[in-house]
């Protein structure tokens, strides 16, 4: 099974080459493997003592983040390495200041596990949510370097709980502890037998709690919403802008909105000035936004999170493709929130449908009629907003349980 996985993993990559110089995606996914061992050996000395967190995505370096901030802040004499399998995490993190150094994970191989743990003292390894990587794996079990998954998410659909899944099962013996959001995910471990398995929940919600808790001034925005029902519409595809354009012509002029874009190609933003006239981009706010102006269109990176404590409703793109983005960033602010109809596979979403906090709409008259009602109806607003930042509330504390279980099971011996 170990031939079959290795010729998996070459075949992966020659596929990427082959595809790179078409595909910008791959052309970064090959490019950023390019002298790895150097720049690993240029930011890291041999005697440092690293702790090594590796996220495939952005999406999992969000609920990674928590940890590794708190792990700077406990252990501030370590070093901390931080792995990206996929180009929208690594490009849009490559300068993330909380870890030492930032790279792409390298090809899955007996060679490559071998150059980079022995080109450190490597003293723990920590995966967040999907990643297994049997050669990594194998090579820091060898080293005895503790390794632990954080924010697990299991399902019965893959491979461990296959009858054909045995060397798969292999993976979860590498691990010295796992950590998984939710109680079936524990049941699905320890019906293969696997019991090193602790319920913390989902460090997302830590991330998200704390930007709520962040200072964050703008004159120029606070000045355009006092006193105004403003709607935030963040990671937006076209198809969403399409039914939000429709809302934008049907409300009051008095209602403001601000419209981050999941593309930020020169187009993209010249197509939303036109679908939404009065519009002023957010790179170019002075002190004050001129009254006449009713959109703040975000043409910048790494804002968004922020600005949807301005918001009274929030609506979230992706839910007419293949799914929404975050919807925890506006809640943990007490905005409730709005999204297209592809949000069944994000349990958070089912989760605020249910108790009042969220509302799928499927097109522009239901959009329009979603956020008629909320504005409308101040009580029912209110209710929404307070079930949405309750839902955060009281399902934070996962970075805690994990950060003290990890020194509580290595006895601090290590540090």
């Amino acid at each position: 099974m170990r031939l079959i996985y290795n010729i998996g993993i070459r075949l992966y990559w020659l596929a990427a080459r082959i595809i790179s110089p078409w595909n910008r995606k791959a052309k970064l996914w090959i490019q950023g493997r390019k002298r790895w061992l150097e720049e690993l050996q240029q930011a890291l000395d041999p005697e440092d003592r690293v702790i090594w967190f590796h996220c495939s995505s952005l999406g999992e370096f969000e609920q990674g983040r928590p940890v590794i901030e708190s792990f700077r802040t406990r252990f501030p004499d370590h070093k901390i390495l931080l792995t990206f399998f996929s180009p929208s995490g690594y490009e849009k993190r490559k300068n993330y200041p909380g870890a030492d150094h930032v790279m792409y994970l390298p090809l899955d191989t007996r060679r490559n596990a071998r150059k980079l743990i022995g080109s450190t003292s490597m003293e723990m390894a920590l995966f967040v949510k999907y990643e297994f990587w049997y050669h990594f794996l194998y090579r820091l079990k060898s080293e005895e370097i503790p390794i632990f998954l954080i924010s697990g998410n299991f399902r019965p659909g893959q491979l461990f709980f296959k009858w054909y899944g045995g060397w798969y099962r292999r993976f979860l013996d590498f691990f010295e502890q796992i950590y998984v959001q939710k109680e079936d995910s524990k049941q699905l471990l320890k019906s293969v037998g696997f019991d090193r398995v602790t319920v913390a929940g989902d460090t997302r919600f830590d991330r998200v709690h704390q930007l709520a808790k962040t200072e964050y001034r703008n004159q120029a925005l606070e000045g355009f919403t006092e006193g105004a029902n403003v709607i935030v519409a963040g990671s937006t595809w076209e198809k969403d802008e399409l039914i939000l354009e429709h809302a934008f012509h049907k409300l009051p002029v008095e209602t403001r909105w601000i419209i981050a874009p999941h593309e930020l190609s020169e187009s993209h933003i010249l197509s939303l000035k036109r679908r939404f006239p009065s519009s002023v981009l957010f790179s170019e706010l002075a002190h004050e936004i001129p009254p006449h102006i009713r959109v703040v269109i975000v043409d910048t990176i790494g804002q968004l999170s922020y600005l949807y404590r301005f918001g009274t409703i929030a609506y979230i793109g992706g839910g007419f493709g293949k799914g929404i983005h975050n919807t925890l960033e506006p809640v943990t602010y007490g905005v409730p929130v709005l999204f297209g109809p592809v949000y069944d596979k994000f349990a958070e979403a089912v989760e605020l449908i249910r108790l009042g906090g969220a509302y799928p709409v499927h097109d522009r008259d239901g959009i329009l009629s979603t956020i008629r009602q909320q504005l409308h109806n101040p009580k029912l607003l209110k209710t929404s907003s307070q079930i949405a930042g309750k839902y955060v509330q009281e399902r934070v504390g996962a970075t805690l349980i994990i950060l003290d279980e990890v020194c509580k099971k290595l006895k601090r011996n290590m540090f």
